[in-house]
């Protein structure tokens, strides 16, 4: 039987020649035990050349396109699959995508990963689509008979685009504006997360059927890290998801419902994440390797971060 990891965060990109799917790749050309074949809609990209390179097959596949799915899929081991939300903005069409993905893992023998969404976690009371669609999907695997393994985190790299601290109009310093009080956000790497799929895949037994939340720590001094590697004061802003929700941005109302979740501290596997990839940095580590990408920080606006207006908007 083949197996197949879905992978699921609040925000990411696209895969595999995108920011997650190219590091799993990455990970596992290098470790060596599996042939990799990189599926992309843009075999020509500079990402999917370097593919080339290192040896992996790289094909060509839409997730709208279910012939040429199949084709990609057919003859797989086991398959790292990414749906992007943020492509087109709409849980219909993410949930048609997955569906038709899981049929397919059905009908070619593959095994899929599903993911939880918010809606579910906490019964309806929270509507978040980039996460409720995720949700249906999930549901609809188990429904079908795939096993699943399903991974959650957050990305650092977030604060690279919509989380990037914002200047003030006045003097020197940035204000880091994550809508969560007092609550802590924890989080890791897009690119340790290659490694970590890797052992997933290598040992599917213990796996699958288990909902692993990822994280190398919680950002317990986010404001003061970034303060100390970039040079540059940044304050916290330490708004709640209700303060955050009034500003009236694009795509505020979802994201301060996303926050809500998080404030309600769901459990993370930081010991099993570190089991998994032994090096996989803490927050304080990915800045000091990327200290340089921070500067110029952006200027604050009076309406804040929104999803829907950042062209660096990490997308599913």
């Amino acid at each position: 039987m083949s197996r197949a990891l879905w992978e699921a965060g609040v925000l990411n990109r696209s895969a595999p020649t995108g920011a997650q799917g190219g590091y799993v790749a990455r990970a596992l050309l290098e470790e060596g035990t599996f042939k990799v074949r990189a599926v992309t809609r843009s075999p020509v990209k500079k990402e999917a050349e370097e593919l080339k390179q290192r040896r992996a097959e790289v094909v060509k596949a839409d997730q709208d396109d279910e012939p040429s799915l199949e084709l990609a899929l057919a003859g797989a081991y086991e398959a790292f699959v990414v749906t992007s939300f943020w492509k087109h903005c709409s849980k219909e069409k993410e949930t048609v995508q997955g569906k038709r993905l899981a049929d397919l893992s059905k009908h070619l023998g593959l095994r899929h990963g599903g993911l939880e969404s918010v809606r579910q976690l906490m019964g309806g009371r929270l509507e978040v689509l980039h996460f409720d669609g995720k949700g249906v999907v999930e549901e609809y695997f188990q429904k079908v008979g795939v096993p699943t393994t399903t991974i959650l985190l957050f990305y650092f790299e977030n604060f690279l685009s919509v989380f990037k601290p914002q200047k003030v109009p006045q003097g020197d310093t940035s204000v880091l504006v994550l809508p969560m009080g007092d609550t802590f956000m924890d989080g890791m790497a897009v690119e340790d997360t290659g490694p970590v799929v890797l052992c997933l895949l290598k040992s599917p037994e213990e796996y699958i059927g288990r909902v692993i939340r990822l994280s190398t720590g919680k950002l317990t001094e986010a404001e003061a890290v970034l303060s100390q590697q970039t040079g540059k004061t940044v304050e916290a802003s330490k708004i709640s998801p209700e303060e955050y929700e009034k500003r009236g941005s694009p795509g505020a109302k979802g994201m301060a419902a996303v926050f809500r979740f998080y404030a309600l501290k769901p459990d993370r596997h930081v010991d099993l994440n570190m089991k998994l990839n032994p090096k996989a940095r803490t927050f304080h580590q990915w800045v000091a390797d990327s200290k340089a990408a921070f500067w110029p920080f952006p200027p604050s606006s009076s309406t804040g971060a929104s999803p829907a207006g950042s062209g660096n908007w990490p997308r599913r």
